[in-house]
């Protein structure tokens, strides 16, 4: 390798160590982590008060007395679908939170300065090498040159799939991920008014003096609550859906797709020769 390489080499070295150093790109890379683990979070907790909204519908009971006959049920059973979707939902979110717990734990392992240390003590080691290159130290220098290539992989893999990650839903994923989140609070506001109509009588029992003209009443306000139902149910399992594609894309495909190629990327690095 000519002296011009090699001080190439070197300054390229010596870069890359002072930005692991400096921690510019782990900053952001933690910053984009924790607003995805917040927005996990947040969009769960939306999830569970609907999933409050709809316990209160189902515990709603209803009583009615057509030609006469005394009949009880619970319209917010029509609800019940939903419920198990939100289950479901929060297997999912479980998942991405974790996806992105994990994320963020690799992330303060690999910005560590004990982690930085290794990896200048690895680059410094290479460097030495390349400069002092003599007969029979090849096998030492693949070691460190080898080394190196690990560690710098691993130091700013994590920071650049937070980076990736992030972008991705900048660019793609935000304005659904907003309205699917905004249609949810919308939906829990509309079961929440419908909850508070039913207790409030708009389900319930006619007055004793209009038994009768009240039944009729009833039933008109029951058949037309039992749609408000029903279009809620449609519109927020369209919402939850949609959300769940995005934290599976975002949170667990992008990192295993991430995965992938940072295998076959070290694979193809342990394969180069020495470069001296």
């Amino acid at each position: 390798m000519s002296k011009k390489a090699k001080i190439g080499l070197t300054l390229l070295a010596g870069a890359l160590l002072l930005l692991a150093q400096q921690g510019i790109v782990d900053r952001f890379g933690m910053h984009y982590t924790e607003s995805g683990f917040s927005r996990a979070l947040i969009t769960f907790a939306v999830a569970r008060s609907l999933n409050g909204v709809i316990s209160v519908a189902q515990g709603t009971e209803v009583a009615v007395q057509p030609a006469g006959i005394g009949i009880n049920f619970t319209p917010g059973q029509i609800l019940d679908p939903i419920n198990d979707l939100i289950e479901r939902f929060s297997w999912v979110m479980l998942a991405s939170t974790t996806s992105l717990g994990l994320q963020r734990l690799l992330l303060q392992i690999f910005a560590s300065p004990q982690f930085t240390l290794l990896l200048g003590v690895a680059m410094v080691g290479a460097l030495l090498l390349m400069w002092q290159a003599r007969l029979g130290w090849e096998a030492l220098g693949r070691l460190f040159f080898r080394s190196t290539l690990l560690l710098l992989v691993l130091r700013f893999a994590v920071p650049v799939m937070a980076l990736g990650s992030e972008l991705l839903f900048t660019t793609f994923l935000q304005p659904q991920y907003e309205a699917s989140t905004q249609g949810i609070e919308l939906t829990r506001d509309e079961i929440g008014r419908i909850n508070q109509g039913s207790r409030a009588g708009g389900f319930g029992q006619a007055p004793s003096l209009l038994e009768r003209a009240g039944d009729w009443f009833d039933s008109i306000d029951l058949e037309a609550n039992l749609k408000r139902y029903q279009q809620a149910a449609t519109e927020v399992s369209e919402q939850l859906i949609q959300l769940i594609v995005i934290f599976v894309l975002q949170t667990i495909l992008l990192p295993l797709l991430f995965l992938w190629g940072l295998g076959r990327l070290l694979r193809w690095l342990f394969r180069l020769p020495l470069p001296w």
